[in-house]
Formats: structure tokens, C-alpha cells, sequence
């Protein structure tokens, strides 16, 4: 799963990839930062109410949790979203 974003005259790629492992890793490339999850952790996610991990790869503190729904109005797009657990308590 690859997205970027533009800085400027610059793109910063970011891209997620699913591997067997035991813990999240990471690399920077040619402005593209390829963080690596283990599988374990992609069913964890989808299947338990696990929020997310967290791990540190040498200097780096890297973090991969679950992207809830907003419980206020934004334009962007949420429909790949988790429902939100606060939702029910903010009505």
C-alpha cells in the first residue's frame, strides 16, 4: 500500500508492506520511507481491538495504530476507516 505526498518540487512516498516478521521495521529510499509490518500484527489489527505497536528500529520510534472515524465533521474520505469506540459516548 503506497500514498505520497508533495513537498513542494519534492514528493515523500510512504509505503506499507506486509512481511513475515516480529516486529515493525523501516527504511528511506529515494524519498520513499517503506515501513515494514508483520502479518501477525495486520490480523491483530483487523480482528482484535488491539489500538496498535509500537517498536524501536535503531534511532526510530515507529508506530502503526488504526485509523478511527472523526466524531467531528472533515471533508476527507473515512470509509476505509475503523468505527470510532467514542462515538456512541459523544451522542
Amino acid at each position: 500500500m503506497e500514498d505520497s505526498v508533495n513537498f513542494g518540487l519534492q514528493k515523500l512516498i510512504y509505503d506499507l508492506q506486509v512481511v513475515d516478521d516480529t516486529r515493525l521495521s523501516a527504511t528511506f529510499n529515494n524519498n520513499t520511507i517503506t515501513l515494514f509490518v508483520p502479518k501477525k500484527m495486520i490480523s491483530e489489527l483487523e480482528h482484535t481491538d488491539r489500538v496498535g505497536f509500537d517498536n524501536t528500529d535503531g534511532e526510530l520510534y515507529l508506530l502503526v495504530e488504526k485509523d478511527f472515524t472523526c466524531l467531528d465533521n472533515v471533508a476527507e474520505d473515512q470509509s476505509d476507516n475503523y468505527p470510532n469506540p467514542l462515538a456512541e459516548k459523544t451522542r
